[in-house]
């Protein structure tokens, strides 16, 4: 099934030069040139992706992120000219799952996006040779990504499923955040410490009273206790 990726960019040029990577690798581009028609587009479509530039008129990025994060975990990378940490993790925090500063590459940008789809709906027997795992009263199932506590579904981001999944497919074992690092975004990945820990304190958040199975390992990294 062709994908449906919707890029957001006030930019002319740079949208035209985007879209054009994308579809030569046959996905099906939809195009925003402010906030507002991002989220009429979002709300009329299906969409796979977002390519989301944060400085946009009427309606900034951030806010196009919030409010598509009350309804969808759909896969977000954020654009933004501006490279200070604390607006990366900002949009971290709203549950972006990439981010990348211009000036960019295209075939750059491009493989982040061709990794983000075939991680998010891979169907091709790339899913764990167990369809699910169950740990310390979290249950989750590889093949819809979806995560319940105590039968309860919580709502993760793509990152934060990656991250649990991860972790807890590690159980007891400290996993440093370079291997987070390597395993969710790869070695071009710019961002740094501080990416990690908003994303492990968004999703203890999401967990609730079963925050204390990731457990801090100081000047470590992370490890997931629980008993299966």
């Amino acid at each position: 099934m062709q994908k449906n990726i919707l890029i957001v960019e006030d930019e002319d040029i740079l949208r035209e030069i985007v879209k054009d990577y994308l579809m030569d690798e046959g996905y099906n581009v939809l195009e925003a040139v402010d906030g507002n028609e991002a989220l009429a587009i979002f709300e009329e479509k299906e969409i796979h992706l977002i390519i989301l530039d944060i400085m946009l008129p009427e309606l900034d990025g951030w806010s196009v992120c919030k409010r598509v994060r009350k309804t969808s975990n759909v896969p977000i990378i954020m654009l933004t000219a501006r490279s200070d940490e604390d607006d990366t993790l900002l949009g971290f925090e709203l549950g972006a799952d990439d981010y990348v500063t211009k000036p960019y590459s295209p075939p750059i940008l491009l493989a982040r996006v061709k990794r983000l789809i075939q991680s998010r709906y891979a169907q091709d027997g790339k899913l764990p040779s167990e369809d699910h795992l169950m740990i310390n009263g979290i249950h989750v199932h590889f093949p819809t990504r979806t995560v319940t506590v105590n039968e309860e579904q919580i709502s993760l981001t793509y990152t934060e499923f990656e991250i649990l999944a991860y972790l807890m497919q590690n159980q007891g074992v400290i996993i440093t955040r370079e291997q987070l690092i390597m395993k969710i975004w790869g070695y071009e990945f710019a961002g740094d410490d501080r990416t990690i820990n908003s994303h492990i304190r968004n999703l203890r958040h999401k967990l609730g009273h079963k925050a204390n199975s990731i457990v801090t390992v100081i000047r470590a990294g992370y490890k997931f206790e629980g008993t299966a």
